[in-house]
């Protein structure tokens, strides 16, 4: 298995952030305000990655009390780590390219200083989501398997 590499996810990053950047600029404008929570749901969804990510760790190192873990269980929540940390990478970047845009504009916006807080509830939680995924793909491995093979 591979792991996921920090710098595919910082190039998902990048990309989203120039790209909502650049829409940004084309029809901010025209669009509604954002809701100051918008980005909580992403957060929501990284406490539950989290809480399955300690409940299949006591499982897969088999200790006492625990169930054993299915091979497809763990399979799913690979894959269900893998996606979610593609996820939060890439709204990090969408967060992140609104930031950047509504900072210098929040006087000439009556909605950018709404949107700009959105912006960072936004970004702590697709970090949490990608922290907590990446700790999801972590706590899968088996225990002997070693981080850097494939």
């Amino acid at each position: 298995m591979r792991f996921t590499r920090p710098r595919d996810l910082a190039t998902i990053a990048i990309i989203a952030g120039l790209l909502t950047h650049l829409v940004l600029r084309l029809a901010y404008d025209s669009l509604p305000p954002l809701p100051r929570a918008s980005g909580s749901t992403l957060l929501a969804l990284g406490a539950v990655e989290l809480w399955l990510a300690f409940s299949l760790r006591a499982r897969i190192q088999r200790r006492p009390g625990a169930r054993p873990v299915q091979p497809l269980t763990a399979a799913r929540a690979v894959a269900l780590a893998k996606a979610s940390s593609v996820l939060g990478a890439l709204m990090f970047g969408a967060w992140a390219g609104l930031l950047i845009y509504t900072i210098p504009v929040r006087d000439e916006f009556a909605a950018a200083g709404n949107d700009l807080f959105a912006a960072v509830v936004g970004m702590v939680s697709a970090v949490g989501l990608t922290a907590a995924a990446l700790w999801l793909e972590h706590c899968c491995k088996t225990p002997t398997e070693t981080p850097g093979k494939d």
